[in-house]
């Protein structure tokens, strides 16, 4: 069964699911996700058990409410989708409930009516992206019951990367996607992301991986394809593979280009073997 993601996300992995599946494990015991965003390659893989975790609470909100009460965020996402109008967007943007379903059928709808499906916050971590086109917010077809009991296996955290990382055990599979830009892969890269995710933060996941890595969990990281990565983990065990995609958010078509990233794994599969 293909189960698509309920987010939609700036730097989301939709791409690398639907041409690079073949560099994913076929076979690992846990499936441990630390940087989650719309979480497209767990719903693509639909590991029997997870641990999904992320620092952003909204994300953690919206797989909270999905996995624990998908019909009543179900029903308040139609009541959003009735509701849906300039005020009502610009109301629900600024109030944050208390209620756990709420705020997963907040951070949700809001997802899918502002503008370009992105995440953004103002200084004071408050959401800021305006209203943007689409009116409809619960699709025909879509499963949440689906998504719903595949979250039954996942344990779902607000958590530092590291933590779940360190976690990892032998046969367990890590897939870290941590943010990052490669718009300027050749020029300024560390000025840019450093705004993303400090290269502090890149050194600190690339030596957790590496204890992972040593424990005997098997290692996906997605990353820029930068020297300055590059050489984080060269020779320490690990291929690494350039690989393209299409990066859809930008305001204007003719600037939508290809871009050049990076896929670090461990044990790699050999041509025509499962991994």
């Amino acid at each position: 069964m293909i189960m698509t993601p309920f987010l939609k996300w700036a730097g989301g992995k939709r791409w690398f699911t639907q041409r690079y599946s073949h560099l994913l494990p076929k076979r690992y015991s846990r499936y441990i996700e630390p940087f989650l965003g719309s979480g497209s390659v767990f719903f693509h893989l639909q590991p029997q058990q997870a641990v999904l975790g992320d620092s952003n609470p909204d994300v953690i909100s919206a797989f909270q409410g999905m996995k624990e009460d998908w019909v009543q965020l179900r029903s308040r996402l139609l009541d959003h989708q009735r509701l849906h109008s300039n005020a009502h967007y610009y109301a629900v943007r600024s109030t944050v409930p208390d209620d756990k379903t709420e705020q997963a059928a907040r951070i949700i709808y809001l997802n899918r009516a502002c503008f370009n499906g992105i995440y953004r916050v103002n200084r004071h971590g408050v959401f800021n992206v305006p209203r943007g086109t689409r009116d409809t917010i619960v699709f025909d077809g879509e499963d949440f019951q689906a998504k719903a009991q595949l979250l039954q296996g996942a344990q779902i955290h607000l958590a530092d990367f590291e933590s779940l990382i360190d976690d990892a055990r032998d046969g367990d599979l890590v897939f870290a996607d941590p943010p990052y830009t490669v718009r300027h892969n050749l020029n300024g890269f560390v000025k840019y992301n450093e705004k993303l995710f400090a290269w502090s933060d890149q050194e600190r996941l690339a030596y957790a991986l590496f204890r992972a890595y040593a424990r005997g969990a098997k290692i996906v990281c997605t990353n820029a394809n930068h020297s300055s990565i590059r050489e984080l983990y060269a020779d320490r065990g690990f291929t690494l593979l350039d690989v393209s995609r299409f990066s859809p958010i930008s305001a204007s078509a003719d600037s939508r280009k290809p871009f050049e990233e990076l896929v670090i794994i461990s044990d790699p599969p050999r041509e025509g073997e499962e991994r």
